[in-house]
């Protein structure tokens, strides 16, 4: 599943990352390069490689977490582009902002990606699979099987979305009418969902890391009955995935070098988050969690990847067929064209 990432993080060796800062709703921090000193030679600043400026929406959760040390690092000016982050809070703001130019380079959950394709004519390409599933099913009674969700009250986040789908999805092929044999509650927000179980309102509930942590970490009495990430692996050929990272499609034609720079830096980022000991503290400074302690806790569940060529390509198209097949609308009315897919340089 990695190779390919690892193949980036080996020819990304001679890069350097980039930074964030995070909050409720929207959040943004920028980046820019130092100026030259004026000892500098003309010689060694005409064949300097120019940084482009390069506006990046990522989500609270594991993308803004993924990003993290591209993040911090662009703001000291150690990146190779003059990158601003902008930490929002939910996938509308980047529909937005990559429809109307705000945006050049986005996180986006899978089927928002292909509905923005659709959307701006197929100005958006995918440049690469950065989570896989992140969903899990907690419940305060011990359920044995998924049979035992018959006759539940369910909670959970994301109608319309890419969390119903799955949902539907995986009940659906164990036999369960969602639509009859549950009761699905959805919320707004998926922190509403916590505070459903928090209030003792909610026995049963569909969450994403780190929402999974911060409802653990409350001590009420939930634990993990069903991972969705290995009950979708029973049912799917592909792995689930949840996230991708897109762009432009006219950004990366008039920019290709800022964007496989980009690459490479989230690339090395995305190893930080999961290998440093460093990155719970990052990821909390930049208050993409609430603190470190949840951070390092959620990291192993929260399958952050950068995934991208064939594997990417194999992936999405799995997952995108899958949504089409449950409601063609999800994915903007019809499966993208190849053009949709990043091939790189």
């Amino acid at each position: 599943m990695k190779k390919i990432l690892s193949i980036l993080l080996a020819a990304a060796m001679v890069f350097s990352l980039s930074a964030c800062a995070g909050g409720n709703g929207t959040s943004s921090v920028s980046s820019s390069a130092g100026e030259s000193s004026s000892e500098v030679s003309s010689e060694t600043e005409s064949t300097a490689a120019p940084m482009e400026d390069v506006s990046v929406y990522t989500l609270q959760g594991p993308t803004g977490m993924g990003m993290v040390q591209l993040m911090e690092n662009a703001a000291e000016g150690k990146a190779q582009n003059n990158y601003t982050f902008t930490l929002c809070g939910a996938p509308t703001d980047v529909v937005a902002a990559i429809a109307n130019g705000d945006a050049d380079i986005a996180a986006a959950p899978v089927n928002v990606a292909s509905t923005l394709y659709k959307k701006t004519s197929g100005n958006v390409q995918v440049l690469g699979v950065n989570t896989l599933g992140v969903l899990y099913i907690l419940s305060k009674e011990k359920l044995n099987s998924l049979e035992d969700l018959k006759g539940k009250t369910i909670y959970s986040a994301g109608q319309g979305a890419t969390p119903e789908y799955i949902l539907n999805k995986v009940l659906s092929e164990n036999g369960i009418d969602p639509a009859s044999d549950v009761d699905i509650q959805y919320c707004a927000e998926h922190s509403e969902v916590v505070a459903q179980a928090a209030a003792g309102k909610a026995d049963i509930v569909v969450l994403p890391e780190p929402n999974v942590t911060a409802l653990l970490s409350k001590d009420l009495g939930f634990s993990i009955a069903f991972d969705m990430t290995e009950e979708w692996g029973k049912v799917c050929d592909a792995d689930l995935a949840m996230g991708c990272v897109i762009a432009r499609k006219d950004f990366v034609e008039e920019h290709p070098e800022a964007v496989a720079a980009f690459m490479e830096e989230y690339a090395q980022s995305v190893e930080f988050v999961n290998e440093d000991e460093t990155a719970p503290e990052a990821i909390a400074r930049q208050e993409i969690v609430p603190s470190a302690e949840v951070a390092k806790a959620a990291i192993p569940n929260c399958n952050i990847v950068l995934i991208t060529g064939d594997e990417m390509k194999a992936i999405m198209q799995e997952n995108l067929q899958v949504l089409f097949d449950a409601n063609p609308a999800s994915v903007g009315g019809a499966l993208p064209n190849e053009d949709f897919y990043y091939e790189g340089n």
